[in-house]
């Protein structure tokens, strides 16, 4: 069934007023008709199973249903700091990170980043990974659109790092050393409501002088498994990890 965000101002008793992209969508891609069922989200955490009502213009009236009860958010909040990447490496970590229950993406320029926005065009994308954002959050029926930040440097990082429960980086040379136990017992002593900044590094990776920084600043370095993943791999990796900890080794998923 399709999903679509609604802002709330858009909720109107038991009917909802869907305008612009997402009527757009329901009429000329989807095509649908009067009681087609959608479920229509406030990005507040609440979504609810809707029925098309009516076609006014260019806007679709829907009427209200029934609040869904399923939660698919994750147990824990997991913001992934990515170090920038090169051409529209972005777009697929904010896409599939979306869909893998990220809260949050930053960009971060580490010091082996290629890319660079320029301040003229860091609106335009930022906006563009909303969107992306947006279209992935409905996909998996997400209950809340993931934010997308502005880039930051390391000591903002730093700054940002102060406010979560955990920090983690995933550091290839930790990975080299056989060193995976890290991930896990960090993941084991997280609880439900805890948030956690993941830090992944560019293309080029991480220098040392950034993971000892991060170290220095409470950040655990931790290794991936024994092999070497691509930047826009490693934060689903780190993702899926966390789901397997909260969701289904400790059988909290429903379906």
């Amino acid at each position: 069934m399709q999903q679509y965000f609604v802002p709330e101002a858009r909720f109107n008793g038991n009917h909802v007023l869907l305008s612009g992209e997402d009527a757009k969508h329901i009429t000329r891609v989807m095509r649908m008709n009067v009681s087609d069922p959608i479920i229509c989200a406030n990005d507040k955490g609440e979504a609810f199973l809707c029925k098309i009502e009516k076609f006014e213009g260019s806007n679709v009236v829907a009427t209200v249903q029934s609040r869904l009860q399923s939660d698919p958010e994750l147990p824990v909040k997991v913001v992934i700091v990515q170090g920038m990447p090169k051409g529209e490496k972005f777009d697929t970590i904010v896409r599939k990170g979306t869909e893998c229950g990220a809260a949050a993406f930053i960009p971060f320029y580490a010091e082996r980043s290629v890319a660079v926005w320029q301040k003229d065009r860091i609106e335009k994308k930022c906006l563009r990974l909303k969107k992306i954002a947006k279209e992935a959050a409905e996909q998996s029926h997400r209950l809340f659109i993931p934010e997308i930040m502005e880039p930051v440097n390391l000591d903002q990082l730093l700054s940002i790092g102060e406010t979560f429960t955990f920090k983690a980086v995933a550091y290839e040379e930790t990975a080299k050393k056989g060193q995976v136990s890290a991930l896990p017992s960090l993941l084991k002593q997280m609880k439900m409501g805890d948030s956690l900044l993941a830090v992944i590094g560019p293309e080029g990776g991480l220098t040392p002088k950034e993971a000892a920084c991060f170290e220095e600043n409470g950040f655990q370095l931790c290794g991936l498994g024994p092999r070497i993943m691509r930047t826009e791999t490693a934060p689903l990796y780190m993702l899926s990890a966390v789901s397997y900890q909260f969701e289904l080794l400790n059988g909290e998923v429903e379906y």
